[in-house]
């Protein structure tokens, strides 16, 4: 599925009354999710062990 294809069927997954802010951050965590999914393909990243202390000291703040 082209971008374009995946921001389309995420726009209609909105609800109507959903304002350009709310549909401006769910691109944004599209593109985010789509970045991260790259970067595993290609053995970049970050470790999982890693990723557990960044979330927890961000649930922490």
């Amino acid at each position: 599925m082209s971008s374009r294809e995946l921001v389309i069927d995420l726009v209609n997954k909105l609800p109507e009354n959903a304002s350009l802010a709310e549909i401006a951050r769910e691109i944004e965590l599209l593109a985010g999710i789509e970045k991260a999914r790259w970067q595993a393909r290609r053995g970049e990243g970050v470790p999982v062990e890693d990723a557990r202390k960044l979330v927890d000291a961000w649930a922490a703040k």
